[in-house]
């Protein structure tokens, strides 16, 4: 596959086999990835089965803050700013949220998702759904509120730091496997600090740095894709 930076060989079988998907993973974008939704992005992957993948970009951070949007919502460390976490349903948000120590239900170390009414609020009527990567609701998820398999939380009042994104990216039965196989993300573990404390606006290049010296030159790549 070429692109402006060069030709990414790709592996087919070989690429899928070494790229595992899974709850707490992070899917890392490609070069050639070049849906606007997905440019550069930096995806936690929350729910991962049969039914699709739910995730969030972690690196589409807003000038807008929370209160701006919702009234009376909790005065919490991470509020300052509202994320962009993916097409599908902006007309919701989801809250990750941090401490309140570690269990089976946490997506990766003492991080999860929140379910409850005051983590998941209208905003607009628009569904802001997309037919590209990452922009099908899993199967049988048809609002932020049917997500069954987002598990339900602690009052937000309980955890030391949040953080809110408007919509999500979500995949149908199938269809992140094949992205996967043919290179579209590569994947990494993710950590509580990656998510929390690491400046979202550099997160693309680090990750690409991260996944070795073949990855390390496109980290230079303009975050503006009309710079190409």
């Amino acid at each position: 596959i070429g692109c402006a930076y060069g030709t990414i060989k790709l592996r087919g079988e070989r690429v899928m086999n070494q790229q595992q998907i899974g709850k707490g993973k992070l899917l890392i974008a490609m070069p050639t990835l070049n849906d606007p939704n997905f440019w550069q992005a930096v995806v936690l992957l929350c729910n991962y089965g049969p039914e699709g993948a739910l995730g969030i970009v972690l690196n589409r951070p807003t000038e807008v803050s929370v209160s701006a949007l919702i009234q009376d919502f909790p005065s919490l460390s991470g509020t300052e700013r509202i994320y962009e976490g993916g097409p599908v349903a902006k007309n919701g948000m989801l809250v990750l949220c941090r401490g309140n120590g570690s269990g089976e239900n946490n997506i990766v170390g003492d991080i999860s998702l929140a379910k409850n009414l005051e983590s998941l609020k209208e905003i607009n009527p628009s569904q802001g759904s997309h037919p590209s990567q990452g922009s099908h609701p899993p199967q049988g998820a048809h609002s932020l509120r049917a997500l069954d398999s987002a598990e339900e939380s602690d009052p937000l009042m309980s955890y030391s730091e949040i953080r809110c994104y408007l919509g999500y990216a979500g995949w149908m039965p199938g269809q992140l496997e094949a992205e996967v196989k043919t290179g579209t993300w590569r994947t990494l573990w993710a950590d509580p600090t990656l998510v929390f404390d690491a400046d979202p606006t550099v997160l693309w290049p680090q990750m690409m740095r991260r996944l070795g010296p073949e990855w390390a030159f496109y980290a230079t790549m303009p975050s503006n894709p009309s710079m190409n």
